[in-house]
């Protein structure tokens, strides 16, 4: 048993979190690089608050820039027990309107020009992704947003883009085949990392638009899609609110907790020294 510890990475149109007590920004270093921007710590309903902007304040960094492995080690580096991302997302299904609040539970991963692990030459790992969201984290996260008056869809496939361009509609078309539910460029491989850090991770998807498979609506654009952020955001800021208050009690375990046990697969005796200090934050548990 144990306290929670709340990370939440904040999408397009969330760079803040008001309400923190003890509010404090911390500067943090990894040894992956620099995180998205300063994190913000503070306890919010009573329980540790942790804050990260993914694009940067101000919106500065693009998806495939965006340092995921900085910013889930900086997560773990300030005791995050648990990880909530909220996203801006296009829909690829008719009843996934603009304004739904979908908690995803798969995954498709099309992004190609980004580091995916944070294992490598010199200590290989393998975690399974076969659910890549923490069951308990992801229902704590549906009932807040029901709590903050959010339209909630339980359950769905995030297909990952890489971007920073929006979809052809044959990709599109090709995604809803597929059986993919909304369509992101930020949730891989941030995802992955969380796994692999032992954080338990949920996805939290605000649709925005419906991509551009639909014929009798415009296609995407940028203009729509912050029309439609304005008004998740104080819905999505509701929801940590909710959430944290339902953190109210102690944390128990959870399976990802120790998901690494039998994961690192190279001998002691031939492990990189180099790659396993930097590992201490988010493998440092099992290297010891």
């Amino acid at each position: 048993m144990g306290e929670w510890v709340l990370g939440v990475i904040g999408g397009s149109g969330l760079y803040d979190i008001e309400g923190l007590q003890d509010r404090r920004t911390i500067e943090v270093e990894t040894p992956w690089g620099e995180p998205s921007d300063a994190l913000v710590a503070g306890t919010l309903g009573g329980v540790q608050l942790v804050f990260l902007p993914r694009h940067g304040r101000g919106h500065r960094t693009p998806p495939s820039r965006i340092n995921a492995r900085a910013n889930i080690d900086a997560l773990k580096r300030c005791g995050c027990t648990d990880v909530v991302s909220l996203s801006a997302v296009g829909s690829l299904r008719e009843h996934l309107s603009p304004g739904a609040f979908v908690i995803v539970d798969q995954f498709v991963d099309r992004t190609f020009d980004r580091e995916k692990s944070f294992f490598g030459q010199g200590c290989v790992a393998h975690v399974s992704m076969a659910r890549p969201v923490c069951e308990r984290l992801a229902a704590l996260a549906a009932e807040a947003a029901r709590a903050a008056g959010a339209r909630v869809v339980e359950g769905g496939t995030y297909l990952a883009m890489e971007g920073p361009q929006f979809s052809t509609k044959a990709e599109s078309e090709l995604y809803r085949l597929w059986g993919c539910d909304v369509i992101g460029m930020t949730n891989m491989p941030e995802a992955k990392l969380a796994r692999e850090a032992e954080l338990p991770y949920a996805s939290v998807a605000m649709v925005t638009d419906y991509d551009c498979w639909r014929e009798d609506v415009a296609h995407v654009e940028v203009g729509d899609i912050l029309a439609h952020l304005s008004a998740n955001a104080a819905t999505a800021k509701a929801l940590v609110r909710h959430l944290a208050a339902a953190m109210s009690g102690e944390r128990s375990p959870s399976v990802v907790d120790t998901c690494l046990d039998g994961a690192i697969v190279t001998d002691p005796a031939h492990r990189d020294p180099d790659l396993v200090r930097k590992l201490s934050a988010v493998a440092g548990r099992v290297l010891k």
